[in-house]
């Protein structure tokens, strides 16, 4: 028979105070550091409000992480918080115990919790230290504003109830309380009201952009603006930004590129189908204020001068990722992409060429310095039409790359028939060709091939590392060789 196991005294202790809101209020000032989670955690889920708000405004450490404990659409426990510190704040003579500088009300914090709860320790002892560290403000003195961190995601036509009453309250608090954001991600929200909210909004806190909605380069240029002012962000991302029939393209563009001269600490740029920038890539890169770790230029019509422009751009010198997918490069002279690679070289990592249309003469001008790329981790081709015997040439390229562990290429040109049809039995075939030209090259390394267009995804390309998840996808491995799976 098991013997149940006692509860701990830090349990004990809390399960006593917080019956008595009166006791445990008197007592904040002298109550050890270690009771305080546990405590907050019991008045937050027992509703007892009087001793929330008085543990608020005694809170020991730097952050409460509120969101870690709060069913976000409801107001009710952020009112008595915010409550709370409007006493706070109005206090001549505060608590000496409270160091509260941040509220953080993301899906953060569990560790937190938990940690003090004694439902874990990993980590115990240096989360403890930290919060705590001491502040040289005088209590007499008012404090600084409060920052309080929100994830802002933006995909309704109208705001929630939680964060419009969190609006609300910051607007009436402003002076007191900074609305803090590092993440901004814009589904389907009207650029009005998006505009409301980002005036609430610490700009500067603001790390990365995500714009996942069809735009027009109007609405682009009225969003510029604000896209300034986010001085501190590092990623940015757009997709489908479309121009109007009737649109005055140049004055917009340049309402948006301008901006790029203020962002000095953008490291990685993604532009999804921008309309826009085909033969005006150069006005856009001419504004970049700062090395760029990844540069993603995908699904768009882009002009042989577009890409002369980004070869010659000093801040992709740096970069570890490049995706050009889904820009056409047919017609384009072979030279152009041994040109931009010859620029990072020595840093890249990530190769995506998708959907490029790269003809066998471009691939074979790349050859050299692609063998050259000894930090290259990812390189696909799928999409593109290639013969067994360039594909031959393209392993022997890259077997010397021991960097190199993702390889995406499509099936063998031989794989088809003339009509197109993929027909499964001779792109076997040709698999085990493809073996033995590994083999002879003694490349113990699988790739994947594929398709294209994939029959069951249609246009897009899915990897997995599950094997066999699409009959058009196999692995050719010297030490496990892994055929088609036919549903």
């Amino acid at each position: 028979m098991s013997v149940p196991t006692p509860p701990r005294l830090l349990d004990l202790a809390g399960m006593h105070l917080i019956r008595e809101d009166a006791l445990v209020c008197s007592a904040l000032e002298f109550l050890p550091m270690e009771l305080f989670p546990r405590l907050f955690m019991d008045a937050f889920h027992g509703r007892h409000i009087k001793t929330l708000k008085a543990m608020v405004q005694t809170w020991p450490f730097v952050c409460l992480p509120l969101g870690g404990l709060i069913d976000l659409p409801h107001v009710g426990p952020l009112q008595a918080v915010l409550e709370a510190l409007d006493v706070l704040f109005a206090q001549k003579v505060r608590s000496k115990r409270c160091k509260l500088r941040v509220l953080d009300l993301r899906n953060t914090g569990q560790n937190f919790w938990s940690m003090w709860s004694g439902a874990s320790t990993h980590g115990f002892s240096s989360f403890r230290m930290a919060p705590v560290a001491e502040h040289s403000s005088n209590p007499h003195q008012p404090l600084a504003p409060l920052k309080v961190y929100i994830e802002l995601c933006l995909k309704k036509r109208t705001l929630d109830n939680f964060l419009t009453y969190l609006l609300r309250s910051v607007q009436q608090r402003k002076d007191s309380i900074h609305l803090c954001c590092k993440k901004l991600t814009i589904f389907a929200m009207p650029v009005e009201n998006i505009m409301k909210v980002l005036n609430m909004v610490q700009l500067d806190c603001i790390q990365e952009v995500q714009v996942n909605w069809i735009w027009h380069l109007s609405t682009l240029a009225k969003f510029a603006p604000l896209l300034g002012q986010t001085s501190n962000i590092q990623r940015l991302h757009l997709s489908r930004i479309h121009v109007s029939v009737h649109e005055e393209q140049e004055q917009k563009l340049v309402q948006f590129t301008s901006q790029f001269l203020k962002l000095h600490h953008l490291q990685d740029l993604s532009l999804d189908a921008p309309s826009f920038l085909k033969g005006c890539l150069d006005q856009m890169l001419g504004c970049l204020r700062t090395p760029l770790d990844h540069l993603a230029i995908t699904n768009c019509r882009l002009t042989e001068s577009d890409l002369t422009h980004l070869s010659q751009c000093p801040n992709i010198h740096q970069l570890k990722g490049l995706d050009l997918s889904g820009v056409t490069m047919t017609n384009f002279t072979p030279e152009i992409l041994h040109i931009i690679l010859k620029q990072v070289v020595a840093t890249l990592q990530e190769l995506n060429l998708e959907q490029c249309g790269i003809t066998e003469s471009q691939l074979e001008s790349i050859l050299p310095v692609l063998s050259c790329c000894s930090q290259l981790r990812t390189f696909s081709l799928c999409g593109n039409v290639l013969s067994m015997a360039i594909m031959e040439k393209l392993l022997s390229h890259t077997t010397g790359l021991i960097n190199l562990s993702d390889e995406f290429y499509p099936a063998p040109q031989e794989s088809y028939s003339p009509h197109g049809a993929l027909h499964l039995g001779r792109l076997a075939q040709l698999r085990d060709k493809l073996i033995e030209i590994m083999q002879a090259l003694g490349r113990p390394k699988a790739i994947w091939l594929s398709s294209s267009p994939c029959p069951r995804w249609s246009n897009k390309t899915f990897y997995s590392e599950e094997s066999f998840l699409c009959h058009c996808y196999m692995s050719v491995n010297l030490v496990c060789i892994c055929g088609i799976c036919i549903p």
